[in-house]
């Protein structure tokens, strides 16, 4: 009887030792399994698209945030009552998760409301080719504002977005071009900003162009040209001042008698706009001449009456 007790026993150690093998080689496989179908999700995942322009731009989030803060908490404290929180998450729900070539206006038709605000008249200022001049202008002369100089231009001047249908929804390494795509979120934006800029002047309107572009000063595929000028309202602008600038000592491609310039001023009289044109506007001259004083051409300025 005891050996027979014994082998029982021995039996029962045999019978446990054996299950908790089979149940260990089961747990191995199943982490096996599950390693391998992980694995495998991992590699038939969606990638991130890839495009020629830079990324969406680190840190997007705090970036806008603190810009509008400072617009309408320092800048222009009457607009204190725009929700920046609220504007931040309709930029954000306009491009996240989408595919950055299929931006829509009705993407960003929320944050255009949620930012807008009154132009004052007379103080819209146009450019087209001459970026770093007229907001050199504006930043020393407040009486004119450019788009940039707007809540939604403001925030978004030199930044870039733009989603992707894999996770986390935001593209960070590259942004399509307008080459590879028009619908893209940029090109969609500042087309929407620029109509509704345009909507909103009144009184005589400001547009600084660049004299010394040798294809012509006013280009009809600018922003300018196929854009803002269509959505002047006559029954709101008086007048368009052009400002025609030259780079000191750069070439003086076209005055304010040359061709397109001309096309220009058919294309407002067509509309009924009066407009005035100027050769080399002086206050813009002499803020040119603030980094050429030595210049022959600054030197001319100083005598003119």
């Amino acid at each position: 009887m005891p050996f027979q007790q014994g082998s029982a026993r021995t039996r029962q150690r045999t019978v446990l030792l054996v299950g908790m093998v089979v149940l260990l080689a089961a747990l191995v496989l199943a982490v096996v399994l599950a390693s391998v179908l992980t694995h495998g999700k991992q590699e038939v995942s969606p990638r991130m698209m890839k495009w020629k322009d830079r990324g969406t731009t680190k840190n997007l989030q705090e970036v806008i945030l603190g810009r509008c803060y400072s617009y309408v908490m320092a800048r222009y404290p009457e607009l204190g009552d725009k929700d920046c929180l609220k504007i931040w998450e309709s930029l954000k729900h306009a491009f996240i998760y989408k595919n950055p070539c299929n931006i829509t206006s009705e993407d960003y038709q929320p944050l255009m409301e949620l930012a807008s605000h009154p132009i004052p008249c007379n103080k819209s200022l146009f450019w087209s080719k001459t970026n770093d001049l007229a907001h050199r202008y504006t930043k020393s002369n407040q009486n004119f504002l450019t788009l940039e100089d707007t809540l939604l231009g403001y925030m978004a001047d030199r930044v870039s977005w733009c989603g992707d249908p894999s996770a986390p929804g935001i593209n960070y390494e590259s942004c399509p071009k307008r080459s590879e795509c028009e619908s893209n979120p940029s090109s969609v934006f500042w087309k929407m900003a620029s109509k509704m800029f345009a909507e909103a002047a009144c009184g005589v309107v400001q547009v600084m162009l660049n004299g010394s572009v040798e294809a012509g000063a006013f280009r009809s595929s600018s922003i300018f040209g196929s854009i803002e000028i269509f959505n002047l309202n006559p029954d709101k602008v008086s007048a368009v001042h052009i400002w025609l600038m030259h780079d000191i000592g750069g070439p003086q491609s076209e005055s304010c008698s040359g061709h397109s310039i001309k096309r220009l001023k058919s294309i407002l009289e067509d509309r009924n706009i009066k407009i005035i044109c100027e050769d080399n506007y002086r206050p813009v001259q002499l803020l040119q001449c603030v980094h050429n004083p030595d210049h022959t051409d600054c030197r001319l300025c100083t005598n003119t009456t």
